[in-house]
């Protein structure tokens, strides 16, 4: 009896887990790609600002209408239908070497990519609440694992020709097949209830900031980080190695963050990670070798990759079950709001003596400040019974 209830929650979190895994290698290759190789396509570097806001527009778009489509398709070929468009978009690039093409195929890719966060994060948020965090740590891991080892690709395989788009295309269609012929369990669709734009306001606004913060931090580091550890004169294979430290540090973060929680309150947490990216920051900036540059990034993506899942897990407190997908849309709305406007913002520090840097700084000093006087405001609420 044991072995028959174990087995299918196996199959339901591993199959999903492996298709984000090979979409993720791909995704983290393509995202430090991009910007990199708009010379080699004759395109000017000036446009990778607008790639990467495009490409969070496209998110923003895709978190308001993936629901309908999980209703009616259900998650597995949800799934398999957002990659299949995410691969048009990868096929496209190097055939149309054309600002607005890219433009527009970064923005497809961004909706498509709404799709893959919303099905799986709502996938796995199914089922008991007391093994949420352990799902959310394995989707976690596979995301920024992937995302790790697709770092890499940008030294092992070059940022020229057509080997890289083969590459993520590739990487890609070995995560639809997984989806598509192995054995799964999904939760039913038919459960799925919109929230009230009511309801939405009476969510945890610490967790919507939570969930912007993490878009404006995020959205600047992917789009423009690569183009940050260039102007400092860090060489390709140094600059594939110093991107993958930062999501090796989202990796090692993870199993820390369902510690933590046991002992402290999630908005607490958030200042706490916030506050410990400042830091991270502040020892980038006083030592100049690139072994203080790697440490500090190895600490900052700890920090700017761990308030999307306590974030995402605070707003999925005590909520219903037919609430999850509208709730999982809601975090990545907020999440590609912070995400659009994160690039378009930290473009305008590039030029000034802290560069990027300065602005991440800005942006996890005053969220810090935020969540510890929610964390307070909240701390005096529960001690006076409201």
């Amino acid at each position: 009896m044991d072995n028959h209830l174990i087995a299918p929650a196996k199959a339901r979190v591993s199959v999903p887990v492996i298709a984000l895994g090979f979409y993720a290698v791909a995704s983290g290759y393509l995202m430090s790609l991009i910007p990199l190789m708009l010379s080699h396509y004759g395109l000017d570097t000036a446009i990778a600002s607008w790639l990467a806001s495009s490409f969070y527009a496209g998110l923003l778009v895709g978190a308001l209408s993936i629901e309908p489509l999980v209703t009616r398709i259900g998650y597995k070929h949800g799934f398999a239908l957002c990659l299949a468009v995410l691969v048009l978009t990868v096929a496209i690039m190097p055939l149309f070497a054309h600002a607005t093409v890219w433009i527009v195929a970064r923005l497809v890719a961004g909706i498509a990519v709404a799709g893959v966060f919303v099905i799986v994060e709502s996938w796995l948020l199914h089922g008991d609440e007391g093994d949420r965090a352990k799902r959310l740590g394995l989707y976690m891991g596979a995301l920024y694992g992937g995302s790790s080892l697709g770092q890499l690709g940008i030294g092992a395989i070059g940022v020229s020709g057509t080997l890289p788009f083969a590459t993520i295309f590739t990487m890609l269609i070995l995560a639809i097949g997984v989806l598509l012929f192995a054995k799964s369990e999904q939760p039913e669709t038919t459960q799925s209830t919109s929230l009230t734009f009511k309801q939405i306001s009476k969510l945890n606004h610490a967790a919507i900031i939570g969930c912007i913060v993490s878009g404006l931090t995020l959205g600047a580091i992917y789009g423009l980080m690569p183009l940050e550890l260039s102007s400092r004169g860090i060489a390709h294979d140094d600059l594939g190695s110093l991107m993958a430290l930062i999501i090796l540090g989202a990796m090692a973060v993870q199993p820390l963050i369902p510690f933590l929680s046991k002992y402290l309150g999630r908005t607490l947490l958030m200042a706490l990670f916030c506050l410990f990216g400042v830091a991270a920051i502040t020892l980038t900036a006083a030592f100049s070798n690139i072994y203080a540059l790697g440490a500090g990034l190895f600490l900052l993506g700890m920090a700017i990759f761990a308030l999307y899942p306590v974030a995402i897990n605070l707003a999925c407190d005590n909520l219903d079950a037919n609430f999850i997908i509208s709730a999982t849309q809601v975090m990545l709305f907020s999440y590609s709001v912070g995400s659009v406007l994160g690039p378009l913002v930290a473009d305008n520090f590039l030029a000034g003596p802290q560069g990027l840097m300065g602005y991440l700084f800005s942006c996890l000093l005053a969220t810090s400040i935020y969540m510890l006087i929610a964390s307070v405001k909240t701390k005096g609420r529960a001690m006076a019974g409201e």
